[in-house]
């Protein structure tokens, strides 16, 4: 499969000019196409190629050595060796039908496809050619410095799919190495592989990145090393192995081309609308929300998966009207699939496999393509971890672990589902892909749906049983360190450390580390006295977080230090409330300087004041004083509570100013956010007609320039075939002429234009004119030999002017120069009579025959002689005259073998007895006069009679 849009039709036919027609493959052009102009693009390749060029057509069998083009406004697949073609469904200016053919190849063709990117604007094809490398095929890609637009291929090559990156000259060289036709995979057993190579190169990996492939399945293995010593010109993979030891960055390459990084949103539609449907509402369902919903996505690749999870989550709570606390972790090997996963930006192509409401509510398109909204990215923890040497998560309500298990050997699969049963909670649901299953362990999990391998965690202690007895990698390394580290001796303590830590612990006063509104971002020590969760969505901020009597002793020690850089220290004590009673608390807040320099964070620490105990009072207050105290306190406390009531009241109008401001602007932010999906829509829409243009564009001028070659052509025939030639138009008015024809009519070139009449010539032009109206109206040719006025003669054809709709618009007078033929004819007729008449005077009997010896003409003399008519005897063979007595053996051979031979015979006599005359010898004599062509030659046969017998 070859695509291409913008761009594309220069790279089409270098890549046919330099592909063998015997290659032995069969080729399928996919292009972006007006969907309203009947491309020409494939009478234009098959000047390019001896192979067939053929537009495709519904349910046609695809045939080696042929090149199948893409009809315009139209689907195209490949299902069992046989092209489908439908109409589109999808808007003229997301269609994909790259991606649409090329995923269908992989699926089709497997290990047997080959995927193709030529020039061209956009980023189709690139989930095409991810597919084609997960099925095992081979993909090419253009050099990007080579194409006219490099959007296409540096998609590819940016997603890692592409094998080749060449120049579209070299492409098809690399597809006769590296892909012919019923090319197996090295086995192990076959010649090239060595078993210890093959462990040697396995063990260069894991010591260079940390990864053990040697439980991977050895068929998937060996086939991409296979195409790396491909691509290294190397065929034994001892020699390999030496070349990875000696080629570090060759180890990296090897390590991405094991990696297997095939997926896509919503994978399978039928799992996720199960998942959707059944599984997350009965795991969600009455769940607290204080309790976290825990997911992992092993093996997530660039994380299609773990996003398209986070969206059913998210519309799970919507549906449940119920917030829960999502943590989704999601894990790969692969740091730049990890990196790719964690910017969520995707290609434009995922318009196919998310429906356009998901991508309306969890995406923003820009340039590249969408970008996962930030309230879906923020739900997915993307981190690099090795499913087999690394600990896995634990309390997992979902584990989803799909086309892993795939690759890998069953001892190694066995011990991967014991861990999979311990990292899920009991009724947990375990999701794999319709090629995995859980084998024998139907102890540790119970069947939610066959089909699309849905499990349940039963409650059983076998996994950690297994894991003890059969550890992965990271349990066995924990136990074996557990069991090597030795008791450390007391001189080696490290007592500066020691130290430190415990003055921290025991002298170090319970503090926070803030930024300059107050948000925490550290907390050191037991602050629970002094900070508690303020009720409402969750804040990390310390004045909100401030308990009762604190809080504005504590905005207004930190506006001082914000805005000044001052240490501010409260040395009175402050009441706190704290569990029913008030603690005496001091506070200070000093600046720190932030990572940059700045003085952007703060330090917050808290210390109890220690309340001296209270002495009995040596004098007895009266009560009216204690009462006029008291009521003192009261007042001013009612004061106080009006004001903070009043401050209350104030700021709650202010947040409601504020909230009312804020929803108009998000109001407002909407609104943009429509205008520029319109506008993006329409720059898609756009970019889409333009690639169309460019390649309608392209076609046109390659036409252009075909009819240029042609219009050459034609002139130097107009010019060389020496045939006077005048184009007329309906109203005999000159279009074209050449210079042949001046010799009967005296145009010159300002002659276009002008009606015929109005020109002089050395015809007699009216009957000419004549009969050109004649032949428009009839449709009949008209052709006459005619004399000019200086002697020279012309044959004049008139013929009808027909155009590639098969109209008449004219007509074509055409002159040739016939002079010397009526010349020579005159010349010959002459000799002819004179010939005639000296054969006619000669008195001696003469007869003319032809190559066939019938008679041509008979003189008069050999009538008279022989008393017959010259009708009897002229168109018959001279054996048959008479009663045959001409068809003597003797002159039979003189005719028939000597004549031919020496072309002259005389003076044979001939004895036969002739009818009303007796016998009578005759001596013959014969010459062959031989003319222009021997076939033509003719036999002159003269007669002379020397004796007579019987009556006169």
């Amino acid at each position: 499969g070859i695509g291409a849009s913008a761009g594309g039709l220069e790279a089409f036919e270098q890549f046919f000019r330099n592909t063998p027609a015997d290659i032995g493959m069969a080729f399928v052009l996919v292009s972006h196409l007006d969907p309203n102009y009947h491309s020409i693009l494939t009478e234009i390749l098959q000047r390019a190629t001896l192979m067939k060029v053929m537009e495709a057509v519904d349910k046609v069998t695809v045939q080696a050595n042929h090149v199948y083009v893409i009809p315009p406004n139209r689907v195209m697949v490949i299902k069992g060796g046989k092209l489908q073609l439908s109409a589109p469904v999808t808007p003229r200016g997301q269609r994909m039908p790259i991606d649409t053919f090329l995923t269908s190849l992989a699926a089709d063709q497997g290990k047997n496809a080959v995927g193709i990117i030529l020039s061209g604007t956009g980023a189709d094809g690139t989930v095409g050619l991810r597919s084609v490398i997960g099925a095992g095929g081979m993909s090419l890609v253009q050099e990007p410095d080579t194409a006219k637009f490099d959007g296409m291929p540096s998609s590819a090559i940016d997603a890692g799919v592409a094998t080749y990156v060449l120049p579209v000259e070299d492409m098809a060289k690399q597809l006769i190495e590296g892909h012919q036709p019923g090319r197996l995979p090295l086995e192990s057993g076959a010649p090239g592989v060595h078993p210890d190579a093959l462990l040697r190169l396995l063990g260069h990996l894991r010591a260079a990145t940390g990864h053990d492939f040697s439980q991977y399945k050895k068929s998937t293995i060996i086939r991409r090393i296979e195409r790396r010593m491909t691509q290294n010109n190397i065929e034994d993979m001892k020699v390999y192995a030496q070349f990875l030891k000696e080629n570090p960055c060759e180890i990296n390459i090897l390590f991405k081309e094991l990696l297997i990084n095939v997926t896509g949103f919503f994978r399978d539609p039928e799992v996720f609308e199960h998942l959707r449907d059944d599984v997350l509402p009965s795991l969600c369902k009455d769940r607290p929300e204080n309790l976290p919903f825990r997911v992992w996505v092993a093996g997530c690749s660039t994380g299609e998966e773990a996003y398209s999870i986070a969206m059913l989550l998210r519309e799970c709570m919507g549906a449940l009207a119920q917030r829960l606390s999502i943590q989704l972790y999601a894990t790969d090997i692969d740091d730049d699939a990890i990196a790719f996963a964690r910017a969520g930006v995707y290609p434009a192509t995922i318009a196919q496999d998310v429906t356009p409401e998901r991508l309306s509510r969890f995406f923003i398109k820009e340039d590249v393509g969408f970008r996962v909204k930030k309230e879906i990215r923020e739900m997915v923890v993307f981190a690099v971890q090795s499913v087999i040497k690394d600990p896995p998560f634990t309390k997992l309500d979902l584990l989803s672990c799909r086309n892993l298990m795939i690759y890998l050997e069953p001892e190694l699969q066995n011990r991967m589902i014991s861990m999979f049963h311990y990292a899920l909670k009991p009724g947990g649901v375990l999701l794999l892909s319709p090629s995995e299953g859980i084998g024998n362990h139907t102890k540790l999990f119970s069947v939610l749906n066959r089909k699309l391998k849905f499990y349940a965690a039963i409650p059983a202690a076998n996994s950690a049983r297994t894991l003890m007895t059969n550890p992965l990698a990271w349990d066995k390394d924990r136990r074996d360190k557990t069991m090597r580290e030795p008791q450390q001796k007391p001189d080696e303590v490290n007592f500066i450390a020691l130290a430190r830590r415990l003055l921290i612990q025991y002298f170090a006063p319970p503090s926070v580390i803030t930024d300059r509104e107050a948000n925490i971002l550290y907390i050191h020590g037991d602050t629970g006295k002094y900070l508690r969760p303020a009720p409402g969505i969750v804040s990390a901020n310390a004045i909100t977080m401030a308990r009762e009597g604190l809080e504005p002793e504590l905005r207004a020690a930190i506006q001082p230090a914000t805005e000044s850089g001052r240490t501010a220290t409260l040395n009175r004590e402050i009441q706190v409330k704290t569990n029913g009673g008030y603690s005496a608390v001091s506070l200070s807040v000093r600046p720190l300087p932030d990572h940059s320099g700045g003085q952007g964070w703060l330090l917050i620490s808290f210390q109890d004041v220690a309340t001296p105990p209270s002495k009995p009072a040596r004098k007895r207050i009266s009560k009216s004083v204690e009462r006029g105290l008291l009521d003192e306190l009261q007042q001013e406390l009612a004061y106080t509570r009006e004001n903070l009531q009043a401050n209350v009241e104030e700021q709650q109008a202010s947040n409601e100013e504020l909230k009312s401001a804020n929803e108009e602007m998000q109001s407002t932010n909407e609104e943009l956010q429509s205008t520029n999906e319109e506008l993006q829509t329409s720059k898609e829409e756009l970019q889409s007609i333009n690639e169309e243009l460019i390649t309608v564009n392209a076609e046109l001028q390659s036409k252009i320039e075909q009819l240029g070659i042609m219009q050459n052509d034609m002139k130097n025939l107009f010019d060389n075939m020496s045939i006077g030639t005048i184009f007329l138009d309906q109203y005999m008015v000159i279009r074209r002429f050449n210079r042949d024809v001046a010799r009967g009519y005296r145009l010159v070139g300002s002659d276009v234009g002008r009606p015929l009449a109005d020109i002089k010539s050395d015809f007699d032009e009216e009957p000419l004119l004549a009969e050109a109206r004649k032949v428009l109206d009839t449709l009949i040719p008209f052709e006459r030999e005619i004399l000019s006025r200086d002697g020279m003669w012309y044959l004049v054809r008139i013929q009808p002017y027909r155009t590639l709709d098969n109209m008449i618009d004219g007509v074509v007078m055409t002159f040739s120069d016939i002079t010397r033929r009526i010349e020579a004819e005159t010349t010959a007729h002459d000799a002819q009579v004179v010939a005639e008449n000296t054969v006619a005077t000669v008195r001696e009997p003469l007869l003319v025959l032809d190559a066939d010896l019938q008679v041509v003409t008979a003189n008069r003399a050999f009538c008279q002689y022989f008393q017959v008519k010259a009708e009897d005897t002229i168109g018959h063979r001279v054996y048959d005259l008479g009663n045959g007595q001409w068809n003597i053996p003797a002159l039979r051979k003189l005719l028939d073998e000597i004549l031919p031979v020496n072309g002259t015979f005389e003076g044979y006599v001939v004895e036969s007895d002739f009818p009303g005359l007796g016998l009578r010898k005759i001596i013959l004599n014969a010459r062959r006069i031989l003319r222009e062509k021997r076939d033509r030659a003719l036999i002159l046969l003269a007669m002379e009679v020397t004796h007579e017998q019987g009556p006169p």
